[in-house]
């Protein structure tokens, strides 16, 4: 192990994935998880800033995708033209820290970070995001879902760079909504939180439903089965009576200093029928 360490901070995206292949060091984003995870502690590997990668930053629209770049922060996420289908999105990237922290966090950082309460994954989940990856031998991209493997694991190597997320363009004028459990109203730590994504037909009868719930399991998780029961219902203030505490079976909340497991999965339930009956009324 050396003794010392270096600093690097590329100013495009070709160098900052030469000097992280290079070096082995660790990505420094927006630095709102990277320097707390510190403590008082100096970093014990080469540190690779890509802060400067412009390349990586802000958000666009093909014919097939909505892309947010890895380096775009809440903040942005929060006040860019989206349609429905993202209120979940910036309903949770709202709840991410402060203003400040918003104005700094980036979408990568916080999906590399890979906790079990990140807010933002479980409204990229109901969105079938994908994430895609960077490295000196080439890009690849996977669902988000399998992206995220643990608590603070994920299939990034360690000479990749989470470039960008991307999500279908699919029911963009769905309605959606994200809910969020916690000991108090601001800057917390979530009990539980619920995404959803509701389309209706026509006749006013569910279409298509996407359905995920954090902190509740080590990775955050879609409730396919409740989705499936969703779609042909009605769309009215009734639907979340359909909700049954069978359908968040796939969860594994834990206890800790927050809430016990079976706190947590009661409290999921009401607000999985409350995220509902929101999207309905949005309808």
């Amino acid at each position: 192990m050396r003794g010392f360490y270096l600093y690097f901070r590329p100013k495009n995206l070709d160098d900052a994935i030469a000097v992280l292949n290079s070096s082995g060091g660790q990505i420094l984003a927006g630095g709102t998880d990277f320097y707390p995870a510190l403590g008082e502690s100096l970093p014990q590997s080469d540190v690779v800033d890509i802060t400067g990668v412009r390349e990586i930053h802000g958000i666009s629209a093909d014919e097939r995708y909505f892309r947010i770049g890895g380096l775009t922060t809440w903040a942005e996420v929060v006040s860019a033209p989206l349609p429905n289908c993202f209120d979940a999105l910036k309903a949770a990237a709202r709840e991410i820290g402060s203003v400040q922290i918003q104005n700094r966090a980036t979408v990568a950082g916080n999906l590399c970070n890979a906790s079990p309460a990140a807010d933002s994954v479980p409204a990229l989940l109901v969105l079938d995001a994908e994430v895609e990856l960077l490295s000196i031998a080439g890009s690849r991209r996977m669902p988000l879902a399998q992206f995220i493997t643990g608590n603070r694991k994920t299939q990034r190597r360690g000479d990749e760079i989470l470039i960008a997320v991307l999500a279908p363009r699919q029911s963009e004028n769905a309605a959606s909504a994200f809910l969020k459990l916690g000991t108090r109203k601001y800057l917390v730590i979530s009990i539980s939180m619920v995404a959803v994504v509701l389309e209706t037909n026509d006749s006013g009868y569910v279409s298509q439903a996407r359905v995920a719930v954090g902190s509740c399991s080590a990775v955050a998780r879609r409730l396919s089965d409740l989705e499936r029961e969703l779609v042909g219902q009605p769309a009215d203030p009734q639907i979340g009576l359909l909700v049954q505490p069978q359908h968040l079976a796939t969860l594994s909340p834990i206890d800790d200093m927050r809430a016990t497991a079976e706190y947590r999965r009661d409290a999921s339930v009401t607000l999985v029928r409350r995220a509902l009956q929101a999207c309905v009324g949005r309808v």
